[in-house]
């Protein structure tokens, strides 16, 4: 007697991923994640990546693959952050596809296993002393509708030290009052990580000088400001922040200013200021103290060391 054919045979991974494939692992990526930054930045790399994969000859997705794809980066000079962001997006999508049964989990402990491009160096960020972050804000103007907004936008970066998409989420809700202090209560940031952000009294009055006369009592607190200088919609993307901080510093004769650069700023302005980099900290959200202490920008000091005059000098009592 014949035997009969199972039907229900065992799915075999494939070496040769196409596009639902693909497609498929991207989503489990996506969702695996919490930060929407980090949604958008891995959303992008896969995009990028399999674009490549497809314009390619039935490549295998393996680690012959992969490192054929960090080449071809390598050789559009990218900066290493950028190709070792997209080498971290392809291992998460070959480990996404291995654990669907898309990919032999043997390729993919292949592709987790292509090393990413070394840094030579410390890449250090832009810093704007005091003086330059007042030109900045004076740059956005604080005549119209929209420079109020954008002074505010402005004022909220520099002095609270958010990032963009922080900024951007804001709502007139987040403002409170805690042991007589204004601040950003409970706000959701990078990873999900949440924190209440004080606000010094100048950038509540900013706010203010933006928020009454644009009768914003609820909801989000920046918004778009159509031609006829009416507000409208109920909020912006992140991306609308660069324009604003491009446009500030291009009128104030300032160059190379990104969003980014203000919570670097807002950090080491406190640090020179005598803040706590326990409480620098808390304001920037990091999770690490060592991520915080990058952003302050400290160089070392020779003269007027800080071991000079510790109170053991022969002299001192």
């Amino acid at each position: 007697m014949a035997k009969s054919s199972n039907p229900k045979r065992k799915k075999v991974p494939k070496t040769v991923l196409k596009l639902p494939d693909l497609e498929l692992s991207k989503s489990a990526v996506l969702n695996s994640l919490v930060s929407s930054s980090s949604q958008r930045s891995y959303d992008h790399a896969i995009r990028e990546f399999i674009e490549w994969y497809c314009s390619e000859p039935r490549l295998a997705f393996n680690k012959t693959a992969v490192t054929r794809y960090r080449i071809a980066l390598e050789q559009k000079h990218y900066a290493p952050s950028t190709i070792n962001l997209r080498l971290a997006a392809v291992r998460r999508l070959a480990y996404e596809a291995s654990d669907s049964g898309l990919l032999s989990p043997d390729l993919a402990a292949g592709i987790r296993r292509v090393k990413g491009v070394r840094r030579l160096g410390v890449k250090i960020g832009n810093w704007l002393t005091a003086e330059e972050g007042r030109r900045l804000l004076s740059g956005a103007g604080n005549a119209t509708l929209r420079q109020r907004r954008n002074y505010a936008m402005l004022a909220v970066l520099a002095g609270c030290g958010l990032r963009r998409a922080e900024a951007a989420a804001l709502k007139i809700e987040d403002l409170q009052l805690r042991e007589g202090h204004w601040v950003l209560a409970n706000l959701n940031g990078k990873g999900g990580h949440i924190r209440t952000v004080p606000v010094p009294d100048w950038v509540k009055t900013a706010i203010d000088q933006w928020a009454i006369p644009a009768s914003i009592i609820s909801g989000t607190l920046f918004r778009s400001i159509n031609k006829a200088g009416r507000v409208w919609g109920t909020g912006f993307t992140p991306k609308v922040i660069w324009s604003i901080v491009k446009q500030a510093a291009s009128n104030s004769g300032l160059s190379r200013v990104a969003p980014h650069d203000l919570r670097r700023t807002c950090a080491k302005l406190c640090h020179e200021a005598g803040g706590e980099l326990e409480q620098i900290q808390f304001l920037l959200g990091h999770v690490s103290v060592q991520t915080t202490e990058r952003y302050l920008g400290c160089k070392q000091r020779f003269r007027n060391a800080v071991n000079d005059h510790i109170g053991l000098e022969p002299d001192s009592s």
